[in-house]
């Protein structure tokens, strides 16, 4: 049997195939859009997973370290490795900042850990771990750092030592990982022109510049160290539960403590809530956009063969013969377009700044309602088709 539609589809080639590639890169920008949204999730998830946590102690009262700021002292540590269920504890910093290499500036989060503990870098691809307790460094190959690479963070020079990968922070920055106690100044302590500035005012105060031996030197001492942390990384022991650790650092440590479920919410339901909605309203005004150009493309399409159709009606030809021809092209037009799109989409996904993750159910999932919206679109012209008065075909 002679396909009508393939027959009309040969015979005006050129217009279906660019409007195929239009629509495909529409549908190219559907599926990076989904992929952004994936991408972040993945990001957040491989945050937690690098980690190695199955607690995060926080300061009270907040949704840290990640979504807010939260800052505890780095002694509670041992207390909290005193509890019962935990195998391990670490302190750990964060600090998202421009680091500067040479006259570029590159947008990292700056990691604090304690050597061989828990936040460091399970892997890398080169170079060794951080052996020295200050000036030296790991970085995601994202930051675009090499091996021996000197970058500024503040007021200190580190060495890259080691290159790691899919390090990122929740918004997918890179991470640059230094020892803590250089991440604790980076982070906490002010500049040298704050610290002679806040000496002045200690001698002129005069409840702090008393005569009391040593007192004025120890109050100075105090504001140029400092002792905090935004976080306490736990690991639990095997067959420990998780909320049962918890619940006494809670209750005796005076802390906030998040298990792996609870932390997955806090940056999955609320910390890209927003960046989620944004990107759902796009997924939703591009499904109607893509209608919109399926539909205008094949009434257009079908208006320019009145006389055809005309012809058919007139030989017989059935309604629902003539509805298929139709219904067949917006599907293979649906089919081009989403060709050419997850094509598109997997050749630019990689040059984002950000991580765009393509996944196989969301291309199936995409495949589906590309050929429902096309099947939909399609009976606008169809409609126009079957009103089509066979007399057109003679004298029109």
């Amino acid at each position: 049997m002679i396909s009508l539609a393939g027959r009309d589809i040969a015979h005006s080639w050129g217009k279906f195939a660019l409007t195929g590639l239009g629509l495909g890169l529409l549908i190219g920008v559907t599926l990076t859009m989904a992929g952004v949204y994936r991408g972040m999730v993945d990001d957040a998830m491989a945050l937690l997973n690098n980690s190695g946590a199955d607690l995060w102690v926080v300061q009270k009262d907040t949704q840290g370290p990640y979504a807010e700021a939260s800052s505890i002292r780095d002694d509670y540590v041992r207390g909290v490795l005193g509890m019962p269920g935990v195998a391990r504890a670490a302190n750990i910093t964060y600090l998202t900042m421009q680091v500067r290499k040479g006259q570029s500036d590159t947008r990292v989060m700056v990691v604090g850990v304690e050597s061989g503990q828990l936040g460091e870098p399970a892997y890398l691809i080169s170079g060794r771990h951080i052996v020295q307790s200050h000036y030296e460094a790991l970085a995601d190959v994202k930051t675009g750092f090499e091996l021996n690479d000197l970058i500024q963070i503040k007021r200190h020079q580190y060495r890259v030592v080691g290159l790691t990968r899919r390090m990122v922070s929740s918004g997918g920055d890179p991470m640059v990982f230094i020892p803590i106690k250089d991440a604790q100044e980076a982070q906490f302590l002010k500049d040298n022109d704050a610290i002679l500035n806040d000496r002045a005012r200690n001698v002129a105060n005069p409840s702090l510049n008393r005569p009391i031996p040593g007192l004025l030197d120890a109050i100075t001492a105090s504001q140029s160290t400092n002792h905090s942390v935004n976080a306490i990384l736990v690991q639990i022991q095997a067959g420990s539960s998780p909320e049962e650790v918890a619940k006494p650092i809670r209750r005796w440590k005076h802390l906030e403590v998040y298990t792996r479920a609870q932390m997955e919410e806090i940056l999955v339901a609320k910390l890209i809530a927003n960046s989620a909605k944004q990107i759902g309203m796009f997924l939703v005004i591009l499904a109607v956009v893509s209608a919109a150009i399926v539909a205008f493309i094949i009434y257009t399409m079908t208006l320019g063969k009145i006389r055809e159709i005309a012809v058919l009606k007139l030989i017989g030809t059935q309604n629902s013969t003539i509805g298929s021809m139709i219904l067949q092209q917006a599907l293979g037009l649906g089919l081009i377009g989403f060709v050419v799109g997850k094509t598109s989409a997997t050749f630019w996904a990689p040059l984002f700044p950000k991580y765009v993750l393509l996944e196989p159910v969301d291309a199936i999932i995409g495949f589906i309602l590309v050929m429902v919206i096309c099947a939909l679109a399609s009976t606008l012209a169809i409609r126009a088709a079957l009103l089509v008065d066979p007399a057109q075909a003679i004298g029109g």
